[in-house]
């Protein structure tokens, strides 16, 4: 089973969206296990403290090291072989990629920053690795670990209806994903292309990869650049080297 251990002061907020759809069936199902601890029964005053001023000076209040070093060694002793995340806007970015190698580990360790941040000597004690999920600010680390869990737990075995759907979402392949339609095949004056009606197998999966390759290029030069140094270093003659092929006009 898949473990997810969660240190916040606010434990009440889980699992939240997570009981909820895939990852509530799945949590409910016993394919994955969620535990959200109070970092504040860890406290050794009566205020139940967790955090002091920074040293040094300076706005807000910084979380102690002491405190959160004892709530982690209670979740994770030493020999936990999970990965531990500190959700935190200066860490590096969170990919596909990383969900993917998190979600075939034994579970993670998150812990949920709060005020300034977290003693950096805890960070580097207790080995944690610092992840983002956006060049923005929350008011804490809690939402960014329901986005962290929630891509983890979907790539689980037995999570999602179809096993191939994963394969050919955004950045699976280094590609955003190509569009979607469904009925109605005429809405408000706009068809569904042609092409996906055709029951042509290889002409629709040629015309979403060529639809993939245009909207990342477009949307997401950093993505399509890595995506050429890909292809360029395979040694393979790849289309992708070339301007992706445009869109076909809808007819009717």
């Amino acid at each position: 089973m898949w473990r997810a251990s969660v240190l916040t002061i606010f434990p009440e907020m889980f699992p939240g969206p997570l009981g909820l759809s895939l990852a509530g069936r799945a949590l409910a199902g016993g394919v994955w296990a969620l535990t959200a601890t109070d970092i504040r029964d860890f406290a050794t005053d009566r205020h139940r403290s967790v955090d002091d001023r920074p040293a040094g000076g300076g706005p807000g209040m910084v979380m102690r090291a002491d405190v959160l070093a004892s709530a982690i060694d209670a979740v994770a002793p030493a020999d936990d072989p999970r990965p531990r995340l500190l959700m935190s806007p200066r860490g590096a970015p969170l990919t596909q990629t990383q969900v993917s190698a998190l979600a075939a580990a034994p579970g993670v360790v998150v812990l949920c920053g709060r005020f300034e941040g977290v003693d950096e000597r805890v960070i580097g004690g207790r080995a944690f690795e610092e992840v983002s999920i956006g060049d923005f600010v929350l008011s804490g680390g809690e939402i960014a670990a329901f986005a962290l869990l929630d891509a983890c737990v979907r790539l689980l075995p037995g999570v999602m209806g179809k096993e191939a759907s994963a394969a050919e979402e955004s950045f699976a392949q280094g590609l955003l994903e190509y569009p979607q339609f469904t009925k109605p095949n005429l809405w408000e004056g706009r068809p569904i292309p042609d092409i996906l009606t055709s029951g042509d197998h290889a002409k629709v999966a040629a015309w979403r990869r060529a639809e993939a390759e245009r909207l990342t290029q477009q949307r997401r030069p950093d993505l399509w650049a890595a995506h050429l140094r890909r292809a360029a270093g395979s040694g393979s003659p790849e289309k992708s080297s070339k301007k992706p092929a445009k869109k076909p006009a809808p007819e009717g």
